[in-house]
């Protein structure tokens, strides 16, 4: 299944606290658990806070997907990117 980066522009996301983290968290996994029960394949791997934006990593069928989720959330997914490759440093390794 596809992986995409999904950046999103949340002004101070990257000032929030636990809970109001952990409340976006169950927006957003409530979201995926309906539209995986409509047969929508999709999921999250994680993400990244910082100052702010946030970078998700999701798989998800097709980029739609993460645009639906990104509505039916209310979290903007400013930018979507396909992933083509994933490199880590045993790639140098012959």
């Amino acid at each position: 299944m596809p992986r995409f980066v999904i950046e999103r522009d949340i002004p101070e996301i990257g000032s929030s606290e636990r809970e109001q983290l952990r409340g976006a968290a169950a927006v957003s996994n409530e979201v995926l658990v309906a539209m995986r029960s409509e047969g929508k394949n999709i999921s999250w791997e994680q993400s990244y806070v910082v100052q702010d934006k946030t970078f998700c990593i999701y798989h998800a069928d097709e980029s739609e997907l993460i645009d639906e989720h990104a509505e039916r959330s209310g979290f903007p997914a400013s930018i979507v990117t396909e992933v083509r490759a994933r490199i880590d440093p045993i790639t140098a390794e012959g």
